[in-house]
C-alpha cells in the first residue's frame, strides 16, 4: 500500500531569486497526513511572514509504501 503524507518547507533566502537559504537549513513542519492540513499551516506560516518578501513557504510530498 502507498501513502501519502505532506511537508512545508521553507525559510528565508539569501536573494530574491529564492536560490539558497540565508541560514542554510530550511524550517519544515509536518508530516501532515493530508493536503489540507499541509494547506493550512503553509497559510498560517505565509501570513507570520508575510512582510519579508525574501521568505518563501511552499508544500512538498512524499510517496512510501507501507510494509505489508
Amino acid at each position: 500500500m502507498t501513502k501519502e503524507r505532506y511537508w512545508v518547507v521553507g525559510g528565508e533566502y539569501s536573494c530574491m531569486a529564492f536560490k539558497a537559504l540565508k541560514n542554510g537549513a530550511p524550517h519544515v513542519l509536518g508530516p501532515f497526513e493530508d493536503r489540507d492540513e499541509a494547506k493550512a499551516a503553509w497559510r498560517q506560516v505565509s501570513e507570520q511572514t508575510r512582510s519579508n518578501a525574501s521568505v518563501r513557504y511552499s508544500i512538498a510530498s512524499e510517496q512510501f509504501v507501507l510494509p505489508a
